[in-house]
């Protein structure tokens, strides 16, 4: 099973940037977006025709946020947000239901140029991990998604240069390393321990062409369930948002 994850940075400006054809080429059995920035009304036409059941959580804000998930298989239940209504207004996280796992499409909120977010932020690291602790107890959780958080200085790559700046904060870091104190795995650093390895550049500098990148996207899964995962790849390569896709492949 592949399981695929993308910040689109904007569904319609990343199908004019190519993201269909990658889909259709890697052809994974789930696929979760995030920063779609569309609502139910308005799902561009090109998403209907890939074959995959549709399910999306829009913010209130028009234009903003938004979560996204295509699946082959209907899971045995959806469900849009943690139950908290201030961070559910955002369309940040979907739940769906498998078998034998549940998988999380969050945005995590990003805290801000000053840091006026940082603060909301962290709440919301906590009040997620209390919600994933609890689906645990029932069956192994993978969450994934654009964490907005560099969460060691190898996942950085100029460390020096960032500190207390959003996504790479004390706060942000540790909050990151509690949550995998409960029981979890980052699953690319399981796999990949090499330095240089990226998932987000900024549009400015050069920054993709020069690597000059943060790793802030991931698929984190429950201990448990790292039996049956084979790899964690980030697809550097890949254009078409300043993100690039992550893939988790299950045995």
């Amino acid at each position: 099973m592949k399981i695929m994850s993308w910040n689109v940075n904007g569904l319609r400006a990343a199908i004019k940037n190519g993201i269909i054809d990658t889909v259709k080429g890697e052809n994974p059995d789930i696929l979760l977006m995030q920063e779609v920035k569309v609502d139910k009304l308005n799902i561009p036409e090109e998403i209907h025709h890939l074959g995959y059941k549709i399910y999306i959580n829009s913010a209130d804000k028009k234009g903003y946020s938004g979560t996204m998930a295509l699946t082959r298989d209907e899971p045995l239940n959806y469900q849009e947000g943690i139950g908290n209504p201030e961070f559910d207004s955002e369309g940040r996280t979907q739940t769906l239901e498998y078998d034998n796992f549940y998988v999380i499409n969050s945005y995590f909120p990003n805290s801000q140029h000053g840091l006026p977010r940082l603060d909301f932020k962290i709440k919301f690291n906590k009040e997620i991990l209390a919600y994933i602790d609890r689906l645990k107890e029932k069956k192994p959780v993978i969450i994934t998604g654009d964490f907005n958080v560099a969460h060691e200085e190898i996942d950085i790559a100029r460390p020096r240069g960032n500190e207390r700046n959003p996504g790479f904060t004390d706060e942000e870091r540790e909050s990151m390393t509690e949550m995998l104190s409960h029981g979890y795995v980052d699953t690319y650093r399981y796999f990949h321990k090499e330095p240089g390895h990226y998932s987000w550049w900024s549009y400015r500098f050069n920054a993709r062409e020069k690597n000059i990148g943060w790793r802030i996207d991931y698929f984190v899964v429950s201990e448990n369930f790292m039996g049956h995962v084979e790899d964690s790849r980030i697809l550097e390569s890949v254009t078409g948002s300043d993100h690039a896709p992550l893939e988790l492949l299950i045995k």
